[in-house]
């Protein structure tokens, strides 16, 4: 996976409501967001960046987002 490095070497925030919270101050560069995540929070989240112009990559799967990050739980979405 091409975004191991970055993700691991990034300031990260993990969740539905941090990654709102970063997104709509205006702090969020870019949200990495697993595509078998719930498909309404996953649209949600989607729009969001879209609107706010953030960058998002997708992720094939949860665990791989949270591998990725080297987290032991497994995430939907993370912010850098």
């Amino acid at each position: 996976m091409s975004y191991d490095k970055d993700l691991q070497d990034a300031h990260v925030k993990i969740g539905t409501k941090q990654t709102i919270r970063i997104v709509e101050l205006g702090r969020a560069e870019e949200v990495y967001v697993a595509e078998d995540a719930d498909p309404r929070l996953k649209s949600k989240i989607i729009a969001l960046c879209n609107q706010y112009a953030v960058k998002v990559t997708l992720v094939d799967t949860m665990l791989n987002l949270g591998k990725a990050c080297g987290l032991k739980l497994v995430q939907r979405w993370l912010r850098l």
